[in-house]
């Protein structure tokens, strides 16, 4: 079991540094002149010689190999993401963990809410294959999964908001509003429910597809037959055969899909005018802001190698043939 992992372990090590130095490279092979944007993207009030200095200054006039990339590699070990050309004097961590907070809350609602009533009627629905449950929650499951979230999002704010008036449209918060805490949790609850409700429901379509073909798999195994044949209820083959079986493609889904909780939803972000990582990420590349982006992807990057390495550890505990 140890060994099991310590490879996992070294895997995901070496997937860290490659997706560092793939984000560095990315990054540096993108059209531009970063000593351009730093002072202000104006090539005719900038002389040679100040070009030449911000580019010393930075370090950009050093080799790309191995110089600028083992001091990406070391500041960013340390933390360090660099400066933003668009928040000038602002660092890049500063401003991600400033957006995170709103990210993680909009979509990590989503995705508990997606994973609760999605694996759950993905499963029952594959257990009883061929029912009006069945039936209808693969059909509207379907529908869901191949829409976009935003257009998920437009929808819900042309009924709820703009026809019905039931909840507010787009922020975080209504400025002005009464600052009592429940009048404050209440105002909250509702900026969230619109966004949240997009996100879960594409979410909610992917899960029931995924875990009721997975359960449809396991039930025609040679030992569910042979679990019947014992005289096994229908509640025990569920629990002590199928259930843990039928798990292994859904945990991977539910791992992968909350590595993305911290890139946010960038396009239901936008329709709801919601301040996390999905905006920021809009408008850094609006603003060709290069380090606000690298900084960005590298947190994508690093959340979904750690989920994949929950996922393994997982698949381990699910099944022992794993290890």
């Amino acid at each position: 079991m140890s060994q099991h992992i310590g490879r996992i372990l070294l895997r995901a090590a070496v997937t860290l540094l490659m997706v560092m130095t793939l984000n560095f490279i990315l990054f540096r092979v993108i059209p531009g002149d970063p000593a351009s944007l730093l002072l202000g993207g104006v090539r005719t009030s900038v002389t040679t010689e100040q070009m030449e200095a911000q580019r010393q200054n930075w370090g950009l006039d050093r080799p790309l190999f191995p110089d600028q990339v083992v001091d990406y590699l070391s500041a960013t070990l340390h933390g360090d993401l660099g400066y933003s050309f668009k928040f000038r004097g602002r660092h890049v961590s500063d401003l991600i963990l400033e957006r995170l907070p709103a990210t993680i809350v909009l979509v990590g609602l989503a995705q508990f809410i997606a994973i609760l009533c999605g694996v759950m009627l993905g499963l029952y629905a594959g257990w009883r294959r061929g029912g009006a449950i069945d039936q209808i929650s693969t059909g509207a499951s379907l529908a869901l999964y191949s829409t976009p979230s935003f257009w998920l999002g437009m929808l819900l704010v042309v009924v709820f908001s703009t026809a019905l008036g039931w909840l507010p449209a787009y922020g975080l918060y209504s400025p002005g509003a009464k600052i009592g805490f429940f009048d404050w949790l209440l105002d909250r609850l509702g900026h969230l429910a619109l966004p949240v409700t997009a996100v879960a429901l594409g979410l909610i379509g992917q899960y029931v597809v995924v875990a009721r073909a997975a359960m449809s798999d396991v039930v025609t195994e040679d030992y569910m037959v042979t679990a019947r044949a014992k005289g096994l209820s229908g509640g025990q083959m569920l629990m002590r055969h199928a259930f843990r079986n039928a798990m292994l493609p859904v945990v991977t889904l539910i791992t992968l899909n909350l590595g993305y909780v911290v890139a946010g939803a960038i396009t239901v972000e936008a329709v709801f005018a919601w301040p996390g990582i999905g905006a920021l990420t809009v408008e850094a590349l609006n603003a060709r802001d290069y380090p606000v982006l690298q900084g960005i992807f590298l947190l994508l990057g690093v959340s979904i190698v750690i989920t994949n390495l929950v996922a393994d550890l997982a698949y381990g505990l699910l099944d022992p043939r794993v290890r």
